[in-house]
């Protein structure tokens, strides 16, 4: 059986909800969409994120989409315009930070201080609420007490029942998500 139709009869599995389908297409297309987005975009984390959005909207969605042909030219150009609007985005959110201060005074801000200058531009507020989405229920509970409630990590590890190291841990990680969202 050639690819193109294997790949349609998954979709059309795929629409039924089935999830072995969605995740033999996963398996089947994940990797040429990404090296498609990379020709696309040349940044490989942008051309996975994208690619992994995709996916995220196709499972999401998979009662409302109509009959594909040729699925994997569907999802190069559904793929394209992602990747596009994420380009777009990150140009818009690098303006605007550039616009706030000289370019690296926000990197060498406290996090709390970044925090502020943030709320100060509405564009910015946006770029968080997607970075913070990007967080676990957990990173994002343990943000919220630290920096928001303003509790120690001894604090922080009583309320959410874990050690002291496991709640470092977990801000650090949460961290560091939030800082490569605003340094891409």
């Amino acid at each position: 059986m050639d690819n193109k139709l294997a790949h349609h009869l998954l979709w059309e599995r795929l629409r039924t909800g089935d999830k072995d389908a969605f995740f033999d297409l996963y398996s089947a297309l994940y990797y040429p969409l990404v090296n498609f987005g990379i020709r696309v975009c040349a940044d490989a984390d942008t051309a996975s994120e994208a690619t992994d959005l995709v996916f995220t909207t196709i499972w999401e969605k998979h009662e409302s989409l109509t009959r594909v042909d040729n699925v994997e030219a569907y999802l190069r150009t559904f793929l394209k315009r992602k990747l596009l609007r994420i380009l777009e985005r990150k140009r818009k959110i690098n303006d605007a930070l550039c616009n706030a201060g000289a370019d690296g005074d926000w990197m060498e801000m406290s996090y709390e201080e970044f925090i502020v200058k943030v709320q100060s531009d509405e564009l910015v507020k946006h770029q968080l609420k997607n970075a913070l989405e990007k967080l676990t229920f957990r990173q994002k509970q343990l943000i919220h007490l630290k920096f928001f409630d303003g509790l120690s990590y001894e604090q922080i590890a009583e309320q959410s029942n874990q050690t002291i190291k496991t709640a470092y841990n977990t801000i650090y990680d949460a961290l560091k998500i939030l800082r490569k969202e605003f340094n891409s």
